[in-house]
């Protein structure tokens, strides 16, 4: 059974948040946890399993994420507002990979509107290391083995494959369907789980119908996901993790 979280139940999880480097924004906790949310004291799951992380984040106008990396893979989808992240101009739909102890960003939000993205993981993180931090410079060069891995696309056009999919399963996809219309999704057996996040309309799935906003987790042992458009049809994107194969 797919992981399901509706945009209207995760909105009573939107709190304030700010980061070591002074960022500011809104979150919103879909799936899983993150340590803007876990109590005092509260151990971290196990980083080496499976464990869907899902939040949005809603950039103060004017802010900047500097530069950092996590200790998992991790996508990245821009739902609203505008800005840069590196060299990248992002807005919606903005759909960005990066691979574990990859460094990436300064993420900086428009000076008007800030800008508001999905954090979508398949594995535990405590958060972002900072660049600006000598210690955390220190600790992504001792990463055994350790390559850049990052991919970006967007805006999206109105359907295409937004990141083709990699010999490890990695990859991204956008469908816009029609009211009533049924999708079947790419096979989960290929990566290591995927997102599906409606950007605009509303999805069927598994008696549930979930509205703008909203985003389900397939694992990577069940069949491929099938969904129906709602009255006034469905956009969404669908975005798989690499496997881990060694």
């Amino acid at each position: 059974m797919p992981l399901i979280a509706s945009a209207d139940a995760a909105r009573a999880n939107r709190r304030r948040g700010s980061a070591p480097d002074g960022v500011t924004f809104w979150h919103t906790l879909y799936l899983g946890t993150s340590r803007y949310n876990m109590k005092p004291g509260e151990p971290d799951p196990d980083a080496s399993t499976l464990f869907p992380m899902a939040f949005l984040v809603e950039q103060d106008p004017g802010s900047t994420a500097q530069s950092h990396f996590h200790q998992q893979d991790q996508f990245q989808l821009v739902v609203g507002g505008h800005g840069t992240m590196g060299t990248h101009e992002i807005r919606p739909l903005t759909v960005h990979f990066s691979g574990a102890y990859t460094a990436y960003g300064p993420i900086k939000a428009s000076p008007d509107e800030g800008v508001c993205y999905f954090t979508l993981r398949n594995g535990f993180d405590p958060g972002a290391r900072f660049m600006t931090m000598p210690e955390n410079r220190a600790a992504l060069r001792a990463v055994p083995n350790r390559k850049h891995r990052e991919a970006v696309n967007g805006p999206l056009p109105l359907e295409e494959v937004a990141i083709p999919q990699e010999p490890d399963g990695m990859g991204a996809w956008r469908y816009r369907l029609g009211a009533g219309e049924q999708l079947v999704g790419p096979d989960p057996n290929t990566g290591r789980g995927q997102y599906w996040v409606v950007a605009d309309g509303t999805m069927r799935v598994d008696g549930a119908e979930l509205p703008r906003l909203s985003c389900s987790f397939v694992n990577p042992d069940e069949t491929p996901l099938s969904v129906t458009a709602g009255a006034n049809g469905l956009d969404v994107v669908v975005m798989q993790f690499p496997r881990q194969d060694g």
